[in-house]
């Protein structure tokens, strides 16, 4: 798993600069195996990540995404 939390900026007269913005992992989150997950994202609570994921938006609560970009697959019925 790679969590980035760090990025250049956009604009191409400043590309030297970075800046940071934190990740947050909910608890019960299951991230699987080689995924990455970009700046500034929150998986939610109990959420699954597939492995080999890239993970660029917001994971909602209680669902499965995977893929890249990842995308939701379905959400987890109790």
């Amino acid at each position: 798993m790679k969590l980035i939390t760090i990025n250049h900026d956009p604009d191409p007269d400043n590309r030297s600069a970075t800046y940071g913005r934190p990740i947050v992992i909910e608890d019960k989150v299951w991230i699987g195996i080689n995924s990455t997950i970009l700046p500034g994202v929150k998986i939610g609570y109990g959420a699954i990540v597939g492995a080999q994921s890239v993970v660029t938006y917001d994971v909602p609560p209680m669902t499965v995404v995977a893929g890249n970009p990842a995308r939701i697959i379905k959400k987890i019925v109790k």
